[in-house]
């Protein structure tokens, strides 16, 4: 049977909800120093790299851009960060919460929090 070719090409942009747009933008452009593109009253969207856009909507106090598996949360969006042991220091002493790195088979990773509560991975 011949494979049909897919209509979709990439992925254009993640949608993570916020609580607080203007102080969540602030981080994502201050402390994550994403370039934002522009912003209106209920979103920000953010560019990094040649990657898709990185979109954060203001949303109902509980929403979450994770899912829980067996009650713990997982992340839904994932960062390439070439520095990863120093981005992690960095998000320290900035005040984010921070896990702990792992480590399988050379590639490391760890989560982090924005300030809505939002779980997040960088890896290399």
């Amino acid at each position: 049977m011949k494979e049909a070719k897919s209509f979709l090409q990439d992925i254009h942009y993640f949608r993570i909800p916020v609580t607080d747009l203007d102080s969540s933008a602030r981080w994502y452009s201050d402390v994550l120093r994403l370039v934002l593109r522009r912003q209106t009253d209920e979103r920000a969207v953010f560019e990094i790299g040649e990657g898709p856009l990185l979109v954060i909507v203001k949303a109902d106090a509980d929403s979450r851009g994770h899912f829980y598996i067996e009650g713990t949360p997982e992340f839904s969006v994932g960062f390439t960060c070439p520095d990863i042991h120093r981005f992690r220091e960095y998000l320290i002493e900035q005040g984010v919460q921070a896990e702990s790195m792992h480590e399988e088979g050379g590639h490391y990773y760890f989560h982090f929090y924005d300030p809505s509560g939002n779980k997040l991975q960088a890896h290399w």
